[in-house]
């Protein structure tokens, strides 16, 4: 068994020394930011302006679902959300530490990037998966 955890999704980043961090591509020409790597932008079309960055670790709520039916041993009620993190990108992820609950939830609500274990998922060595979530926003 690894002694760090695997990242659950690609642009999920685990340095050795550090905190884990979401990591996407920023068109050097338009400012557009994806998180899968790219040579070529998708809304301007430059080729070879891509470059890696850290993204943003706070972001404000924009969409969400309250999800009621999932797949066997995925517990419900929870909330799958959309979140314009503050540097521009754009991100999806559950919101965690949140009562699923319409009447709580509003949009723009400030939330902020949490990591934590990928809900006791593991691959077929044991090795356990490292994931985001979103939740409200302490400071």
């Amino acid at each position: 068994m690894s002694a760090k955890p695997l990242p659950a999704v690609p642009y999920l980043k685990i340095p050795d020394t550090g905190d884990p961090y979401l990591e996407g591509h920023k068109c050097d020409v338009c400012g557009a930011i994806f998180l899968d790597a790219r040579q070529v932008c998708a809304k301007c079309g430059a080729r070879e302006q891509m470059r890696a960055i850290a993204l943003s670790n706070t972001g404000k709520l924009y969409s969400w679902s309250i999800v009621y039916r999932s797949f066997p041993g995925i517990e419900v009620p929870y909330i799958s959300a959309v979140v314009d993190l503050d540097d521009g990108a754009t991100v999806k992820g559950n919101l965690i530490n949140f009562e699923p609950d319409p009447a709580n939830i509003a949009f723009d609500m400030p939330v902020e990037v949490t990591y934590g274990d990928a809900l006791g998922r593991k691959d077929r060595d044991g090795n356990a998966y490292l994931s985001y979530f979103f939740q409200p926003r302490t400071r």
